[in-house]
């Protein structure tokens, strides 16, 4: 249905969650951080969307960058979402990435590409967690009131991409914060270490994303569930 407009199209897909090949990118977010002796330091944290640049562009230079810096991702549902839509859009752009070949990121068991979302529930297919309910539980402060991925979309045709921009950005540090506590949990951080990095977040966020509302409110302490 390629040139038809976008209602007919989701007419024809029906009201269910779209195959992966239907998706197209909106926004691309990402948390840059390097190991160091006190813990981890954000070097950077942004959501760059097509209300800056096109699909294209975004997928290029997303990829360039990884091919850059080779780093470990993590993600949560990147192996069963993110990474297969990135690899897909980028193919359909002709957009070479040779870096997502660098590392075995596509393999669901290797740490190269860590996805949350799986680690949790073990690889099984029970007890998957969101990330809104496991950073809520965890003391954490999940996505921001009024909206979710699935309302992506919606905001984006109603122009609200910078919404979705700052939406992205808030789950990024979600996941960067689930991620260091179970970097605590695994022994790979001391708590001196885990505190140092979430610390250094705090800084971070509120020196470089004054605009991000909902973003600030999150670095806030929330106690953890009993």
């Amino acid at each position: 249905m390629v040139g038809e407009p976008d209602e007919k199209v989701r007419e024809a897909i029906g009201s269910g969650f779209p195959k992966h090949p239907i998706h197209s990118i909106a926004c691309i977010g990402a948390l840059v951080a390097k190991r160091e002796d006190a813990g981890w330091r954000v070097a950077a944290l942004g959501a760059p969307h097509i209300g800056e640049r096109p699909e294209p562009e975004l997928i290029r230079a997303f990829v360039d960058r990884i091919d850059q810096l080779r780093p470990q991702l993590v993600t949560f549902n990147g192996n069963g979402f993110d990474l297969p839509v990135l690899r897909l859009r980028a193919m359909l752009h002709r957009i070479p990435a040779p870096g997502l070949s660098a590392r075995p990121y596509f393999n669901r068991y290797s740490t190269d590409a860590t996805d949350m979302f799986d680690v949790l529930a073990s690889f099984g297919s029970g007890s998957k967690l969101k990330l809104d309910e496991v950073s809520r539980f965890l003391g954490l402060a999940g996505k921001p009131d009024g909206i979710d991925g699935g309302k992506v979309e919606e905001q984006v045709a109603a122009g609200k991409i910078d919404d979705v921009a700052r939406y992205c950005e808030t789950d990024i540090v979600n996941t960067y914060r689930l991620w260091l506590v179970y970097e605590l949990f695994r022994g790979a951080l001391t708590p001196a270490e885990y505190e140092g990095s979430e610390a250094q977040l705090r800084d971070y966020v509120r020196a470089n994303k004054a605009g991000n509302a909902h973003l600030q409110a999150a670095m806030s302490v929330v106690s953890p569930v009993d």
